[in-house]
């Protein structure tokens, strides 16, 4: 699969009751940047992060969001939603993101990426959109968009290729995960097969299925 970047987002700080930090404090607010960005083990240089209790980190070093989920919202809502409207570093086009294979390697610009996990929504999510029941529209319609991890760094601009180049054979989705430790647990013992799965996930999954026999 290639599909290639649409833009390349970086968070202002935003400040707003809404905003999880503490110091109320919030970097989802992104804009497309002209020219290459460095892509660097702990992120893209220049994005700003308020709440890093839950945001960056290594398994969440990069955010990609599809323009093809965009553009459902788009419509949901009746209203725009420019690039990094989502909290994305990388919106993508032609991209899989849904169905992409935790642990698979993406080629972008001259950094390789490694997939990691799903986002989940907050109430910063749905505080920057003023959408009260956010939380609950953005789990019932499963698109959640993927995390990254760095396993090279580099320089990513807009209309670089995204060209997967390593796809694990167990097949467990950024869908299905997020799927699983939401509204389908059912699923949960298909993300004990995803090695790549950060630690965290794959403990919570054992606790639960634990749980119930």
């Amino acid at each position: 699969m290639t599909g290639r970047v649409a833009a390349v987002n970086l968070g202002i700080v935003t400040e707003a009751g809404w905003a999880g930090d503490a110091s109320g404090r919030s970097g989802i607010d992104k804009r497309p940047v002209d020219g290459p960005v460095s892509v660097l083990t702990a992120g893209l240089a220049g994005d700003f992060i308020g709440e890093r209790a839950h945001h960056g980190g290594l398994d969440q070093a990069v955010y990609a969001y599809a323009e093809e989920d965009a553009a459902w919202w788009v419509a949901e809502l009746g209203r725009a939603i420019p690039p990094g409207g989502f909290g994305e570093n990388l919106s993508t086009y032609a991209v899989d993101v849904t169905g992409a294979v935790i642990g698979e390697q993406w080629q972008v610009g001259s950094a390789l990426l490694q997939v990691t996990k799903p986002r989940t929504p907050c109430t910063t999510f749905a505080g920057f959109w003023g959408v009260p029941d956010l939380i609950k529209r953005f789990t019932v319609r499963a698109s959640p968009g993927a995390y990254l991890r760095v396993l090279r760094e580099g320089e990513v601009g807009a209309g670089d290729p995204v060209e997967v180049v390593d796809r694990p054979a167990h097949g467990v989705t950024i869908g299905e995960v997020f799927r699983a430790t939401s509204l389908e647990p059912e699923l949960l013992p298909r993300l004990l097969d995803a090695e790549d799965l950060p630690a965290p996930i794959r403990e919570k999954a054992r606790r639960r299925l634990a749980a119930h026999g």
